[in-house]
């Protein structure tokens, strides 16, 4: 957070009281309502959601809201380094607006602006210009905290298998956990992993070089000269971290001859396009994510500002690496007729969606259906990295691939940017947070009734609560 932000004493506590009382008036959350199952004397969790970060806290919060309430959420991260915020993300703020209400359910007093005005003041809001990360962390964790939900920090799911008609989830401790539907809230690494371009040597790693979203000691990098490949945001946060914190040069390295000047996630980040992705043909979808893709986004201005006030940073444009490799003294890049040395590269290629590489998936990976089987575009518009995409149904449910996939391929939901090419940007980014939330929890609803509305009709009928008794029309059984 601001650390010139002062909090205020008793605010948030003041704000919760709030809170309970709207979510008593609004009856939240409701019973569970949802028969329990088990499988040979095990019993099966409704709901397992995988990650407590912003997306895992907007499926979960949903299903507990709408009475299912025998869920697990699973989350790697220690309490407070859930999600890239204070770890990986290396801006000074989010990209979104402050107005952005969060995964607040439809309730103004879990609202991001209502718990930051509560902790810190009316003024201290006005002041803000954008939302720093370690802001947003603490906005999350409170999320957590004052919703009560079920996580669990420090498990990881090693495999999701198919099990007599559930999933059985093996985690890195050894356990097994049963659940009728799995949430993959695993964000934007969650769908394949980090983009290695082929031609930086593998051995330049770990000494040498490191990926841009992991973590990276730049206290080792003081005094030092820093090649940096790629021209996105991620790539400029970590140039200006790193002579931040001491580096003697950052030097990036783009392909492009100019920058992207229009941000097209931001317009797009509105109730019709959260909305009504889903309900386009597959060819007005595609044309949509070709028309993303080529745009891409230019890094944020406050970025661009940062970096470029601080001694050592280099900009080179036009100028694509052919070849990082390892040299007798550091890195050698390769600028395709000339060679330059740096002591430590860091690529900043972005996520790659591939299912092949989502190892609790393995299972299931031959299975899943991708776009490229579902729908042929045009030569023009032919995209091999978004066709990669997994196809999924109105819930973010994985499809199958051909008629051999177990039946239990659709338990599982990917709410996390594997869902980009199927649903837009709304479980990839902040603004459509709060619609995956619902659309996920609501489909999970409506099979879970469907699944069982034997039991809940024998429910029904066993229900005997006399309306009349007290009144002359009351008939005694």
């Amino acid at each position: 957070m601001n650390q010139t932000t002062r909090i205020i004493p008793q605010g948030l506590a003041q704000h919760e009281a709030q809170v309970a009382q709207d979510l008593e008036a609004l009856n939240l959350p409701p019973r569970n309502w949802v028969p329990a199952i088990s499988r040979d004397g095990v019993a099966v969790r409704d709901v397992v959601v995988i990650g407590a970060g912003m997306n895992g806290i907007a499926a979960a919060g949903a299903l507990i809201f709408k009475g299912i309430r025998n869920i697990a959420v699973l989350e790697a991260s220690a309490p407070g380094q859930e999600g890239p915020w204070v770890t990986t993300a290396r801006m000074d703020t989010l990209r979104s607006p402050k107005t952005l209400p969060g995964p607040c359910f439809g309730i103004p007093s879990l609202t991001f602006r209502a718990w930051y005005v509560a902790s810190f003041g009316a003024e201290a809001w006005e002041a803000l210009y954008k939302i720093h990360n370690a802001t947003w962390q603490d906005y999350l964790g409170w999320l957590q905290r004052v919703l009560r939900l079920p996580v669990e920090h420090g498990v990881r799911v090693a495999r999701i298998s198919p099990y007599e008609g559930v999933l059985r989830l093996t985690l890195s401790d050894g356990r097994t956990l049963l659940a009728r539907r799995v949430v993959m809230a695993t964000g934007r690494a969650g769908a394949g992993g980090l983009h290695m371009p082929d031609f930086v040597a593998p051995d330049l790693f770990p000494d040498l070089a490191a990926l841009a979203p992991t973590p990276i000691d730049f206290t080792a990098l003081r005094g030092k000269s820093l090649g940096l490949i790629g021209g996105g945001a991620s790539a400029w946060d970590n140039a200006a971290t790193a002579l931040e914190q001491g580096a003697a040069e950052a030097h990036l390295y783009v392909r492009r001859a100019t920058l992207p000047q229009i941000n097209k996630g931001r317009g797009s980040a509105g109730p019709g396009f959260h909305q009504g992705w889903d309900s386009l043909s597959l060819q007005e979808r595609w044309d949509l994510i070709v028309y993303m893709h080529d745009a891409q986004a230019p890094p944020p201005h406050e970025t661009v500002k940062r970096a470029l006030r601080l001694p050592g940073f280099q900009i080179h444009l036009a100028t694509p690496v052919r070849a990082a490799r390892r040299g007798d003294a550091g890195v050698v890049l390769d600028l395709g007729g000339r060679e330059v040395r740096h002591d430590f590269l860091i690529v900043g290629t972005g996520f790659v969606v591939d299912m092949d590489r989502v190892p609790e998936l393995a299972d299931f990976a031959p299975h899943i259906a991708r776009w490229e089987d579902c729908y042929t575009p045009p030569e023009a518009l032919r995209r091999p990295e978004m066709a990669a995409f997994p196809f999924l149904g109105g819930g973010f449910e994985l499809q199958p691939r051909d008629a051999s996939a177990p039946a239990e391929l659709g338990l599982i939901h990917m709410m996390n940017y594997g869902a980009h090419a199927s649903h837009g940007g709304i479980a990839s980014d902040i603004p459509g947070v709060a619609v995956a939330g619902e659309r996920v929890s609501l489909a999970i609803l409506r099979h879970l009734f469907q699944a069982e509305i034997g039991a809940l009709r024998d429910e029904l009928s066993a229900f005997d609560e006399p309306e009349l008794e007290g009144t002359p029309f009351f008939v005694p059984r």
